[in-house]
């Protein structure tokens, strides 16, 4: 039986040596000058590693410090390929004190990618195997982001994402409804075919919110994601009754029972879990949930880099209500930077890997250069 015998943390900032934090009008969310995240790595007996990462894009240290003092003493002497009952056990060991999520599931969500990786390593097969296999052997994408201040530069970027094929875009508003609706009319006009969803990163209150997402009717809008606070499920339900475009949420939570009111109270129609603040086995348990309310996952991905857009990729792959996987083209550049062998960029789709584990190689040197110490 393998054992684990070391687990490592290292909060990164690939960044410069000016680190700050700030805020984005419209958005409220804090937001790192440079790219922050958190790894960890795994190491058995038999000289095995798992590597994984949590989506940590401010204060990485956070749940990295969760890691090594809770954490890491329930890890060492454990067999690293019974991952279902050790995630449980992790989850557990804070439940009772109200912290199933937040710092404490992020880091949870980086053992688990980390105990998948090193499983799927030790028995020579690709996480997707381990989950039961993938029914697809491409995740489809959609272009997420589309920066500019003007919608002259937005239509532009958008026609060349359209030469390349693309027919699904996101992007980020909130500007006002009546300057929302005509940037998204502007973007529609750029092919018949193109798909346009709108995030509005809470900022709406349900009155705005069903007065864009009318408007996004009218237009053809593919879907209105958090379109009121976060934590509103009455809004968002109220939101998703008054209107046709599908209301879409889940990049702030963290397990099922999290999702459930939403699914039970009929507040969003497509579920947007993360696989760096989820695991892979939450996301892969949320998406049977999901099924029996006929509701797909689009998986949210932002700022991870190539460790957790791997994992997501497996979990994506594995489940069958897959609706399309978040492709952040203006994020991708740092995300092979602790890869040996770089991720392909997933303009209209990313491969499943089909090597162990999660098919990535890690650079360690590098990560360890951009270890915050």
């Amino acid at each position: 039986m393998p054992t684990i015998t070391d687990v490592e943390v290292f909060p990164l900032v690939l960044a410069g040596p000016d680190r700050t934090y700030t805020t984005k009008p419209p958005w409220p969310s804090i937001y790192a000058s440079g790219r922050e995240t958190l790894l960890v790595k795994l190491t058995a007996d038999d000289g095995s590693v798992g590597w994984g990462e949590a989506l940590a894009p401010v204060a990485p240290e956070v749940p990295g410090k969760i890691i090594e003092l809770l954490l890491k003493p329930a890890l060492l002497g454990a067999d690293p390929t019974r991952v279902r009952p050790l995630v449980t056990a992790l989850r557990a060991l804070m439940r009772e004190r109200g912290h199933l999520g937040g710092h404490q599931g992020d880091a949870v969500a980086a053992i688990d990618v980390a105990l998948w990786d090193l499983a799927g390593r030790i028995a020579g097969v690709p996480v997707h195997q381990l989950l039961g296999g993938a029914q697809r052997d491409v995740v489809p994408t959609y272009v997420s982001g589309l920066p500019g201040k003007k919608d002259s530069e937005r239509v532009a970027m958008a026609r060349e994402w359209v030469d390349q094929g693309v027919r699904q875009i996101k992007l980020g508003l909130g500007h006002g409804v009546r300057a929302d609706l005509a940037t998204v009319e502007a973007l529609r006009n750029v092919h018949d075919d193109l798909l346009v969803a709108v995030d509005i990163h809470g900022v709406y209150d349900v009155a705005q919110a069903v007065r864009l997402g009318r408007g996004l009717d009218s237009t053809g809008g593919w879907f209105l994601e958090a379109p009121v606070g976060f934590e509103d499920i009455a809004g968002h339900a109220e939101v998703a009754r008054r209107i046709d475009t599908p209301v879409a949420i889940g990049e702030s939570l963290r397990h099922r029972q999290e999702f459930k009111p939403w699914l039970l109270e009929g507040a969003a129609s497509i579920l947007q879990p993360d696989a760096g603040r989820t695991g892979i086995t939450e996301l892969v348990d949320l998406a049977a949930v999901a099924e029996t309310w006929f509701t797909p996952l689009a998986p949210h991905h932002s700022a991870g880099l190539g460790i957790i857009m791997a994992a997501s990729i497996h979990a994506s792959a594995a489940v069958g209500n897959l609706l399309a996987y978040e492709f952040h083209p203006m994020l991708f550049g740092p995300v092979n930077e602790v890869l040996v062998t770089p991720l392909e960029p997933g303009t209209l789709g990313f491969a499943v890997p089909t090597g162990p584990g999660l098919g990535v190689e890690v650079n360690e040197d590098a990560v360890r250069a951009a270890c915050i110490r």
